[in-house]
């Protein structure tokens, strides 16, 4: 930031959706590969360019890009999306005396190994769903900032048909599970109890069907770049680690699943079991919009009832549909 004339100028410059794909082969013969859509930030000196036309302190963009590809050539072993960002970032902090700091934001297109008759192809990959993305800021001390997400989480699940209301609890090892029943059968979803006016005609249900796409970012509590664990692809087994927290906690047991009043407290629920069992991770965020399935009636004018709605056909659409977002955090977290 430089005061000019009594003006603030508060300036970066960078080069986004750098795409790279980068291949390692073991010496087994089984491949391993990521592709990555890059951007970096640049937080330098370089105010002569902003205010007398003078370029000699820019780190030009084409240069940039680049780097990417030549760090990629020299990173000969496996790694993370986030160690390639710390990879990127410690280089222009480092080499280019003008860069005080760099952000990286890396987002992993998904790739997965398939399998061919129960066994994994050494070297054949199908694309998937949901995106790796993480972010990371280091500056000239080696202060970082590391956060790591989930991009395009989609998850659904479905109704049991409709009876009697009932309730029960149980605890399932480290998880308390709130079980819904009615006439036997378990219910998934619901909402009810909340704020009604002239204006709501939302019906109260205890049986849904609930869908929504998440995203998920979570920060580390890693404050330098001294205190990075050493273990390799240690931040691709700990965005593993935590997806699977977040899909374990959104659906329950895998027979009676688990019973959700509200898209609120299921995001609740999956925060707080994310910074239960990761310690190293100091907050994060959820994003869920609630994706709506509509039951289907079809009348007419001759036939009082051509579809008549059995928790069986709906109508998928997700425009307009709630939004809802929070941020969990440990009390002495930097957010």
């Amino acid at each position: 930031m430089a005061e000019l004339s009594g003006l603030k100028l508060e300036q970066r410059h960078g080069k986004s959706r750098v795409r790279v794909a980068r291949v390692w082969r073991d010496r087994d013969g089984k491949h391993h590969f990521a592709e990555w859509s890059v951007n970096i930030s640049l937080i330098s000196d370089c105010l002569p360019a902003y205010v007398s036309g003078d370029n000699s302190d820019i780190v030009a963009t084409d240069t940039m890009k680049n780097t990417v590809y030549a760090k990629a050539k020299e990173c000969s072993e496996q790694l993370s999306a986030e160690d390639f960002a710390i990879v990127l970032a410690k280089h222009f902090t480092s080499f280019y005396q003008q860069v005080t700091a760099a952000i990286v934001n890396i987002v992993e297109k998904p790739w997965e190994r398939i399998s061919i008759k129960g066994q994994q192809h050494e070297h054949g990959f199908k694309l998937g769903s949901e995106r790796h993305t993480t972010e990371v800021l280091v500056d000239k001390s080696g202060t970082l900032r590391l956060t790591s997400g989930i991009e395009g989480l989609s998850i659904l699940k479905t109704t049991k048909p409709q009876g009697n209301k009932g309730s029960t609890f149980r605890n399932d090892g480290d998880i308390a599970v709130s079980i819904c029943i009615t006439n036997g059968s378990l219910k998934q979803s619901g909402f009810e109890g909340f704020i009604t006016d002239q204006y709501t005609m939302l019906p109260e249900t205890r049986e849904r069907m609930m869908a929504t796409e998440v995203t998920a970012s979570w920060r580390y509590s890693f404050e330098s770049l001294s205190s990075l664990p050493l273990k390799p692809l240690y931040f691709t087994e700990r965005y593993m680690d935590v997806k699977e927290v977040l899909l374990n906690t959104f659906f329950g047991p895998s027979k009676e699943g688990v019973y959700s009043p509200s898209v609120q407290a299921t995001l609740y629920e999956m925060a707080k079991a994310v910074l239960g069992r990761f310690p190293d991770i100091s907050f994060i965020q959820l994003k869920m919009p609630n994706l709506h399935f509509l039951p289907v009636n079809l009348p007419s004018k001759d036939k009082p009832v051509i579809v008549k709605f059995a928790d069986d056909v709906y109508l998928p659409t997700d425009e307009p549909h709630g939004t809802i977002q929070a941020t969990l955090s440990r009390l002495r977290s930097k957010m």
